[in-house]
């Protein structure tokens, strides 16, 4: 009989798991959503349709929340 090696790998114990994101990245996500948020919220109301706050500072204010989102996706960590 020939001797048959097994391939039993061992489970390692010390593995790390890292995250793509750092704190940094998540804050900066987290401002990016408020930021939309707040831009959304700016746009509702039933009054004035025409109101210079829903027409133009509301979508401002979402496009820079994604502005933000986007810089917080590529920003890499140190």
């Amino acid at each position: 009989m020939a001797n048959k090696k097994s391939s039993k790998t061992e489970p390692t114990t010390h593995s790390t798991q890292q995250f793509v994101f750092n704190k940094t990245n998540y804050k900066l996500m987290l401002a990016g959503l408020l930021t939309i948020i707040i831009g959304f919220v700016l746009m509702y109301g039933k009054e004035d349709i025409y109101d210079f706050r829903k027409t133009t500072l509301a979508p401002i204010v979402v496009i820079l929340g994604f502005v933000i989102e986007i810089f917080a996706i590529m920003k890499k960590p140190k």
